[in-house]
């Protein structure tokens, strides 16, 4: 026959079974994360040819064995991780030796408590890459192709009333050259450019002598401070400027080159689409003091949509407004040797979340207007890293700008912020710095201007970029450089 229970007795086995499943979820709670792995973007690669795949792993736990599978080609570790690392990176060389279309590798890791995770790093592989020459100026609607180089002979002109448009994943690169000679993609004013990369297959400039090919994102034979191989992109509009005439000729381009002329009063003129590009090696110089820029705008209207854009080793400044209107979002100015941002004539637009690392010159050279016109330009949402640049602002007396939210680090001596104009109304607020030791906000930053910066200790920023707009696509991203961004 069953005893009965009685309630005290119920309360205390309740009691004890409430223990005990808590103690199994406290265990499980301390169960340690096993590894994660994250594979490179889509690459391409020659037929025959041989390419190096870089994955990312964490391992909670540490690193202790990895495996890997190939597909339509063969594959051997060429870096493997580090026994007992939380994190790292494993190298894989695969050699496309089996024939054309899609291949793969697969990377397992497992760690030390055994737990294993993998990711697969996807390859095209042709037999033959495409490559096209571009000789002379662009009269017709035209489309370049995804999978495909072409080449820059020569200054090359998209004329009025043309649209060029460029596919995601396509290269292309310049011919070297200096002077009248050197080579540039120009937009002109009533001409149109289309260049809609995505974040897997961004658009690439860069010069003939880097040995990328569609499906790659790092160079595989060019160091990203290597510069003036080739000039560069121009975009002219016919949005306002301030200058002596309502239209001139555009920095980097011979008068004799009508295609050059910029300004106007359409204040959302319309120059195309660029999206997803990365301009690499340029700034070529044509003469004295005049080199092309990565990108150069010159009287471009608000209508023009330019996003995620990277400039890589440009000899002169990264990018560089000439008056009008158009606005940036999420850039990247890496290695120039000049100016990372510079900007002149009123351009009346707004530059927002940017990343600026390692300029020669100025990390912001900003101009005042130089005619009637006077627009104001804001710039916002930055993270600057100093390096070995000469400064980090540079101001004329009447120079009209907004700049906000800006995280500056990597200072050394000698580089400052100009002087606050007071002939025009400046705004600048919710600055952040990391300042070296021994040092105080006003060796840097001048004219009373710690009432709008604060010190704080690297990486403990609140304001700045937002650098996960850049991971994915641009080779400052994939190649681990915006590591503390």
């Amino acid at each position: 026959m069953m005893e009965k229970i009685n309630l005290k007795t119920l309360v205390l086995i309740l009691a004890l079974m409430g223990a005990i499943l808590a103690g199994c979820n406290k265990d499980d709670d301390t169960t340690v994360q096993g590894p994660k792995v994250t594979a490179p973007t889509n690459q391409g690669v020659e037929l025959d040819g041989s390419i190096d795949l870089t994955f990312t792993y964490t391992a909670t736990a540490g690193f202790k064995s990895s495996a890997i599978e190939a597909s339509n080609g063969s594959a051997v570790v060429k870096t493997n991780g580090t026994a007992g690392n939380t994190s790292g990176n494993l190298v894989v060389t695969f050699t496309a030796d089996a024939g054309e279309g899609a291949a793969s590798v697969k990377v397992t890791v497992t760690d030390n408590g055994d737990q294993s995770d993998d990711a697969t790093g996807v390859i095209n592989v042709a037999d033959q890459i495409p490559v096209v020459e571009v000789g002379g100026n662009i009269t017709e609607n035209t489309i370049w192709e995804t999978g495909t180089i072409y080449i820059l002979q020569s200054r090359i002109a998209v004329v009025s009333g043309v649209t060029l448009t460029i596919q995601p994943g396509a290269i292309i690169k310049g011919e070297a050259g200096t002077g009248a000679n050197a080579t540039a993609l120009l937009i002109a004013r009533g001409g149109k450019i289309m260049a809609e990369g995505n974040e897997s297959s961004p658009i690439i400039f860069t010069s003939v002598a880097d040995e990328i090919i569609p499906g790659q994102i790092e160079s595989p034979n060019l160091d990203p401070t290597l510069n003036g191989l080739w000039g560069g992109l121009i975009v002219c509009g016919n949005a306002p400027i301030s200058a002596d005439a309502s239209s001139v000729q555009i920095e980097g381009i011979p008068p004799s080159d009508q295609n050059g002329l910029y300004g106007g009063d359409v204040a959302n003129d319309n120059s195309g689409v660029i999206k997803y590009i990365s301009i690499r090696h340029g700034g070529a110089n044509i003469g004295e003091g005049n080199e092309i820029n990565g990108l150069t705008l010159g009287g471009v209207g608000s209508e023009t949509v330019i996003e995620n854009v990277e400039i890589v080793a440009n000899q002169d400044d990264g990018i560089e407004w000439f008056g009008g209107t158009v606005n940036v979002k999420n850039a990247i100015i890496w290695n120039t040797g000049d100016d990372a941002i510079d900007t002149d004539q009123s351009w009346g637009g707004m530059l927002d979340n940017f990343i600026i690392i390692n300029p020669g010159d100025e990390c912001f050279e900003l101009d005042g207007p130089e005619g009637a016109m006077v627009a104001k330009h804001t710039i916002k949402n930055g993270t600057a890293y100093a390096g070995d640049a000469q400064g980090l602002v540079d101001l004329d007396a009447n120079s009209d700008v907004d700049m906000m939210d800006i995280y500056f680090f990597g200072l050394s001596e000698g580089q400052d912020f100009d002087e606050i104009p007071t002939e025009y109304p400046c705004i600048f607020q919710a600055f952040q710095a990391t300042l070296p030791d021994g040092t105080s906000v006003t060796d840097f930053f001048k004219g009373g201007s710690d009432a709008f910066v604060t010190v704080v200790d690297e990486g403990a920023n609140t304001v700045g970029a937002d650098a996960s707009k850049f991971m994915n696509w641009s080779w400052a991203g994939v190649s681990g450089n915006l590591s503390g961004f």
